[in-house]
């Protein structure tokens, strides 16, 4: 799933490549994933792309030079994705025998496709007057690379919860842009468990956090800056310490990276670094085994 890094790049790929240019055509091929009629698709024509902004893990289009003036808004969601063209094609979209779920034409002859793999299709698209008004937008929590984010702010929001960690830090109503991945990647760079629960974290517990939060979501935004979409999946899989590295060996400690796997995904952690060397039991409300 793309998470803040990865569109924090498409953002600044597509504001460098599409401002100042003029949507001349909006196709929907998948009907299911527009989730907003009023504007309609077709406000967006003639409208001239006057920036591109990230809320969490939604991009943001904003328009003008039209009595509508709307917002393009969409969430890849797990398995979508932007395709990028300099010069977009010109074969015809077929709707449910494409993977695309949406083409936006300009005016340079440039264009992209929003698409999605697989048979759960879950990517939203919203052309919305204001970005306030796509639900998701409106209820996401801070951006921990804010400069109002501070050690404090995170403070708050773990005092009283007691909720475990993992899902504290995937919650985009607490926390926008940080998902199942950089979840991970945070918390073994933090030496937490992902089932400490929040409550229980200590002055020194939320300094370590605050801090490896910090800095792996910013390091991980400059390894997707300035790279295209195509190279921004990759540059994400090379950067992961243990997400995604099940039975390799971890980079700090040499000890081998577990899974716990549950119903539509799974976490990876090392249990030297992060669980004083115990295994996390595989299933979804485990504790620690004795």
């Amino acid at each position: 799933m793309p998470e803040m890094p990865e569109v924090q790049g498409l953002v600044e790929f597509l504001r460098g490549r599409v401002t100042g240019l003029e949507v001349t055509r909006v196709s929907v091929a998948n009907i299911a994933a527009l989730k907003t009629y009023d504007p309609p698709v077709d406000a967006l024509t003639g409208a001239r792309i006057a920036g591109v902004a990230r809320h969490g893990k939604f991009v943001d289009l904003a328009t003008t030079g039209t009595d509508a003036a709307p917002h393009l808004v969409f969430h890849l969601a797990k398995a979508g994705w932007l395709r990028f063209y300099d010069q977009l094609p010109t074969t015809l979209i077929r709707p449910g025998k494409t993977p695309i779920a949406l083409r936006v034409a300009l005016s340079d002859g440039s264009g992209f496709d929003l698409t999605e793999a697989g048979t759960k299709k879950s990517l939203a698209v919203y052309v919305v007057r204001d970005p306030a008004d796509v639900p998701g937008v409106a209820r996401l929590g801070p951006d921990p690379l804010d400069p109002s984010f501070t050690r404090e702010t995170l403070a708050g929001l773990l005092a009283g919860r007691r909720t475990q960690i993992k899902g504290v830090l995937r919650d985009q109503a607490t926390i926008a842009g940080v998902g199942n991945a950089y979840s991970d990647e945070i918390l073994h760079a933090a030496k937490m468990s992902p089932y400490a629960l929040a409550s229980s974290l200590d002055d020194a517990d939320i300094d370590r956090l605050f801090q490896a939060m910090t800095d792996t979501l910013a390091e991980a935004v400059a390894e997707a800056s300035g790279k295209p979409p195509a190279e921004l999946k990759d540059a994400k899989r090379r950067g992961m310490k243990v997400h995604g590295r099940r039975g390799e060996t971890c980079p700090v400690c040499g000890d081998e990276v577990r899974s716990v796997f549950f119903a539509d995904n799974s976490l990876e952690y090392c249990p030297t670094c992060q669980t004083g060397g115990k295994i996390l039991a595989d299933r979804r409300l485990s504790r620690l085994l004795k």
